[in-house]
């Protein structure tokens, strides 16, 4: 059987087409069996279609040898943390995030936490997965099902597996690691730190409201002073207010308003599995996940002076500057968890950052989290007492960014010839980390293709420019749409 859900770096495909619960039993008996795990952690968001994956899942890690601890509704992090924690040989978050809602996938770690992508084992899952008999599947299937379950009754979330079978195994029990998570969120910040905050966050119907009430819960116990306006808050697989994905600009118009009519110090709004948080200024105004960066690598410079931080190569020069004023070590990595994490966990970097919002942390095992981000820039705002849009702001003046733009083009090879041609004899500096990244005086640009579409992404940043950044943005799109 051909399962092509793989991914490079995750599994992520199209109910009942490319991801259904046979596929799900493959997945974990091929994980248990090629990492020959014997202790995995589970967990699903909120999606309907999560909980009979995780459940069949869960049959075939006990099939291959494993057994399982299930922690109910998660977030990625949520993983990220138990296999850790509880020192398991591997986690899986049952997750499509910020994908469609007839979609749905699965994002995998080894021992430590550490990433299981196509460079660490994920592809040699898939060949094990695949090569299972179809009649092995549906016996392994049928000895924890209760009942056959069509398609639509799939899609709208039934479960072929019950989990007292799966209980009856020996091998799966039910756990809870919530107060040990919430403890290690409160450790990255001084409770005594915080003044008065007024905070929006908008869980999008996903799976961060049960974690936001908790660490609301202990904030409460200790007598921090922040008030929480919760808006699309309660877990909802259906998605009534749309897919969690505050990258997008029709995703955002809630948070904004909501801010602005409640007078708050901020926004924050969460995609589907909560391992990103988009945050909002003062003015309901969204904040580029790049300037995020700078923020917390001040705030973790603080902390731990001379430190190292790890940034993508994408922009860069915001980053650099406020590392390099601080005291910290910048080290450029290229894009991507797989790569980001390898590199910190080489040069022992207390935090790395992308421009796509996804945040690393070395005492979260170097993984990313949706919920430590905002912690940190709230005990800033309270330290700094200034507004967010005031921090922003002299860092966008100093080194103002176009964002990234995505071209769709027919061969996107000969376009990054053709600009790297173009622009290479006036470059002074040319940089293959990740695509090309060319450096000119005041301005520079990166240059990248996707992995799997015919598209390029173009970031353009100068040195205090408006003017010149968007000059050249455009002059950039010019010669890639000729291609």
């Amino acid at each position: 059987m051909k399962i092509t859900c793989f991914k490079a770096y995750d599994i992520r495909g199209k109910l009942i087409e490319q991801l259904d619960e046979a596929v799900a039993y493959r997945i974990g008996r091929a994980f248990a069996e090629h990492f020959s795990a014997k202790t995995v952690v589970v967990g699903g968001d909120v999606r309907l279609t999560s909980e009979p994956l995780k459940l069949a899942l869960s049959a075939g890690l006990i099939d291959g040898g494993a057994s399982v601890s299930d922690l109910g509704m998660t977030g990625t992090e949520e993983i990220y943390f138990a296999t850790k924690h509880l020192g398991v040989d591997g986690g899986i978050e049952v997750t499509a995030s910020h994908n469609p809602i007839d979609y749905n996938g699965m994002k995998l770690v080894k021992e430590g936490s550490r990433p299981v992508s196509g460079d660490t084992g994920l592809f040699a899952v898939q060949a094990l997965a695949e090569s299972y008999e179809d009649s092995d599947v549906e016996a392994g299937l049928k000895q924890y099902s209760t009942q056959a379950v069509t398609n639509d009754d799939f899609i709208q979330g039934k479960c072929s597996i019950a989990t007292e079978k799966l209980q009856a195994s020996g091998q799966y029990q039910l756990v809870a690691i919530m107060d040990a998570y919430v403890e290690h969120m409160q450790s990255y910040v001084n409770s005594d730190n915080f003044t008065p905050l007024k905070l929006v966050v908008n869980a999008g119907n996903g799976a961060a409201g049960k974690a936001l009430d908790a660490i609301e819960a202990a904030f409460v116990e200790k007598g921090v002073p922040i008030e929480f306006v919760k808006i699309h808050h309660e877990p909802d697989g259906q998605f009534p207010n749309g897919i969690p994905n505050p990258l997008l600009p029709e995703s955002r118009a809630d948070t904004a308003n909501a801010v602005i009519q409640q007078q708050a110090n901020m926004g924050i709004a969460w995609d589907g599995d909560f391992d990103r948080c988009f945050l909002f200024d003062e003015k309901g105004d969204f904040v580029e996940g790049y300037y995020i960066v700078g923020l917390l690598a001040q705030a973790f410079l603080e902390k731990d002076p001379g430190a190292k931080i790890i940034y993508d190569p994408r922009v860069y020069w915001n980053t650099e500057d406020i590392v390099k004023s601080a005291g910290g070590v910048p080290i450029k990595s290229k894009t991507g968890h797989a790569f980001i994490k390898e590199r910190m966990r080489a040069d022992d970097a207390v935090y790395g950052g992308e421009m796509s919002a996804h945040h690393y942390f070395r005492d979260f095992a170097y993984c990313d989290s949706g919920m430590i981000p905002w912690l940190l820039v709230a005990e800033l705002l309270c330290l700094q007492n200034k507004p967010l849009s005031e921090m922003v702001a002299q860092r966008i003046a100093a080194f103002p960014s176009s964002g990234e733009i995505n071209s769709i083009l027919k061969d996107p090879d000969t376009a990054i010839a053709n600009i790297l041609q173009t622009y290479e004899e006036q470059a002074t500096v040319v940089d293959y980390t990740d695509g090309i990244g060319l450096e000119f005086e005041n301005w520079r640009f990166n240059l990248r293709k996707s992995n799997t579409e015919p598209v390029v992404r173009l970031n353009v940043e100068s040195q205090g420019d408006i003017q010149l950044m968007q000059a050249k943005t455009k002059e950039l799109l010019e010669i890639l749409k000729k291609n």
